[in-house]
């Protein structure tokens, strides 16, 4: 029997991280529990999907996730400049701020804060990796045939 490797329509168990080139970990598991997916089921950015395809259990491997196979390039349509009236005056603005916005279907969508002055704020609502590469790092814990019902 072969062993199985990473595919679509695969289950998969792995511990990973996430970080930026200046080495700041976005997000790990490493020292938590492992995350378990299906390929293919939308769970994933592709671009992570595809760094992973073929790899087996045992393996750990780094790759460089550019921003075209990740979050994006940053879209300038994503910056939208709102009168500061539109805020209250009890939130103390900054470059860099989370702030969560409704969108037209009323879900909730981040906007961080990116200028501002005395009449009008821009936020930037790109994802906040929107431009970045990323370095991937995954160790496969667990590979087995997805279950479809």
């Amino acid at each position: 029997m072969t062993e199985l490797v990473i595919g679509e329509g695969t289950e998969v168990t792995l511990h990973f991280s996430l970080k930026l080139d200046s080495g700041e970990v976005i997000d790990s598991n490493f020292e938590g529990n492992p995350a378990t997916f299906v390929m293919g089921d939308g769970n994933m950015l592709a671009g992570f999907e595809q760094k992973l395809t073929g790899m087996a259990v045992g393996q750990q491997e780094v790759f460089m996730v550019k921003p075209e196979e990740g979050f994006g390039q940053s879209n300038p349509n994503n910056f939208q400049t709102m009168p500061r009236d539109q805020f209250d005056d009890d939130i103390e603005l900054v470059e860099g701020l989370m702030l969560s916005f409704a969108d037209a279907q009323k879900a909730e969508l981040p906007g961080v804060v990116s200028a501002f002055d005395d009449e009008t704020v821009t936020i930037d609502f790109n994802h906040p990796l929107a431009g970045r590469e990323i370095i991937f790092e995954a160790k496969i814990l667990e590979i087995a045939p997805a279950v479809t019902h």
